[in-house]
């Protein structure tokens, strides 16, 4: 059974069972109210009888003056030896109602309201007993017809039952069309979504046809933001596969190249092993950074954490890239304080170390490279800058990507050797660190990378939840990451 019609039994179902409350209720208020006027007015007959009624000296009942009775009540006089004395002149001749009306009051002798059937006719009757000196001397009853009571109770029941099922199927005529005017986008929906099954098609998104603030809306707003980032991770791995391919490519290419060079020679070539050896370490190189880089984006990236002095650790990564930038680019060291973090010294080691060669190798010759550190209120900053030709505005938002190259090439260079992961890579250490990674830059004004880490703290333990403080820490959207530009 569909939903539309689950929803319209449910309504239409509670629908009816208030109209079944309600109708009991209106049935039973006109019944008592109708009940209640016959009462009264049985009750003001007998007092008006009881007023007049008189007995004498031997015993028989007389009447003080004439009564005028309601032509709808029948009276019974009924004695202490249960002798009918007095009955209503016009049932005289009516031979049921020369019987006791109540029979059960008769012999109860108390006063009180019953139904009984006379005739195959319902009434009302009023049981009355009559004393003098507190001595009973018999007992009065006076009935009336429940037929308008009878007719009245069943019209309204014919009219409650009709109008009931007119109410109820005017509400479910009316809730079948809400409800398939408000589950119509889950229809759309669920044909979006089996389209984008049949068609492998992402790029779909589902209109967008009632108000988003409404549950439906919200669904089909959530439902196209999952769709779009499905569509952005699926096309993420696409071009991850084909950029791996692709620098797959070459050093097989030169691998298989030598291998059948030295096949055809029939000799060993000293100068083909050694770029076979290049290859494989390239190669090497490049599957390491992609299993760093995988086991830093799920945040088990292995840490073994300690108290790290970063200014020394700084002044380390400094003298040793002294000799990459030897001949090219001056390496200046400004304000460096002494700070104390909690993390990994061989990762934040590659981290600085990415940074300065990044810096070196994109700086003009006879330039320099700007390295600094300073301790904040809760962070320490770590601030590399160069002079170079700086970051493009547009490849700013895509620096931090796998594989990206500022300059958009995907083949080696003697000039930019590289796999386009190396600030991937630090971005997630650093990540991972509780910090935060960002650059800025002006077309030929060069680029400043910053990286800021939170101080030490009395809780760098080693068996520290990194991967959970990673993912408290606060990241900026807005600040472009590092990029690798080669």
């Amino acid at each position: 059974m569909s939903l539309r019609a689950r929803l319209t039994i449910f309504y239409s179902a509670v629908l009816g069972g208030v109209l079944i409350l309600f109708g009991l209720a209106v049935y039973g208020l006109i019944s008592v109210v109708l009940v209640r006027q016959i009462d009264s007015t049985l009750q003001r007959t007998a007092n008006d009888l009881i007023f007049v009624i008189r007995v004498d000296e031997n015993d028989s009942f007389t009447f003080t003056q004439r009564v005028s009775l309601d032509s709808s009540v029948i009276i019974q006089i009924w004695d202490e030896d249960i002798d009918l004395v007095a009955m209503s002149p016009t049932m005289e001749n009516d031979s049921p109602f020369r019987q006791p009306l109540d029979e059960i009051s008769l012999e109860t002798n108390e006063t009180g309201y019953r139904n009984v059937t006379i005739a195959e006719r319902s009434y009302r009757v009023l049981s009355v007993p009559l004393s003098s000196d507190e001595m009973p001397i018999g007992i009065l009853m006076a009935a009336t017809s429940l037929t308008i009571v009878d007719a009245v109770q069943s019209q309204l029941v014919s009219f409650l039952l009709v109008l009931s099922a007119i109410a109820i199927l005017v509400a479910a005529f009316l809730g079948w069309a809400n409800a398939r005017r408000a589950l119509a986008p889950l229809s759309i929906l669920t044909d979006t979504v089996l389209s984008i099954t049949r068609a492998d098609d992402l790029s779909r998104r589902i209109p967008l046809s009632t108000s988003p603030e409404d549950e439906v809306g919200q669904l089909i707003v959530a439902f196209n933001d999952t769709i779009g980032r499905l569509e952005e991770l699926f096309l993420t791995q696409r071009r991850f596969v084909a950029d791996v391919g692709h620098e797959l490519r070459t050093p097989i290419t030169v691998v298989r190249g030598n291998v059948d060079l030295m096949r055809k020679m029939g000799v060993e070539d000293e100068e083909a092993l050694h770029s076979i050896e290049l290859e494989v370490e390239h190669l090497t190189r490049l599957v390491e950074d992609l299993l760093i880089l995988a086991q830093a984006e799920s945040g088990k990236l292995p840490m073994d954490l300690s108290i790290i002095e970063l200014d020394t650790l700084l002044l380390e990564v400094v003298s040793q890239s002294s000799v990459l930038a030897a001949g090219k680019v001056t390496l200046e060291i400004g304000e460096i304080d002494q700070v104390a973090v909690c993390g990994d010294r061989y990762r934040l080691k590659q981290v600085i170390l990415n940074l300065i060669s990044n810096a070196i190798k994109y700086s003009p010759k006879e330039s320099k490279v700007l390295v600094g550190l300073s301790q904040g209120a809760t962070h320490a900053q770590l601030q590399i800058r160069d002079f170079g030709s700086g970051i493009p505005a547009d490849d700013l938002p895509h620096i931090f990507d796998r594989f990206y190259r500022g300059d958009k090439a995907r083949t080696r260079s003697l000039n930019a050797p590289g796999f386009g992961l190396g600030l991937s890579i630090a971005y997630w250490i650093v990540r991972n660190h509780g910090g935060q990674i960002e650059a800025h830059s002006e077309a030929g004004q060069g680029s400043t990378f910053t990286v800021r880490l939170p101080l030490n703290s009395d809780d760098c333990l080693p068996d520290l939840d990194i991967a959970a403080e990673a993912s408290a820490a606060p990241v900026d959207p807005k600040s472009p990451p590092l990029a690798d530009k080669d």
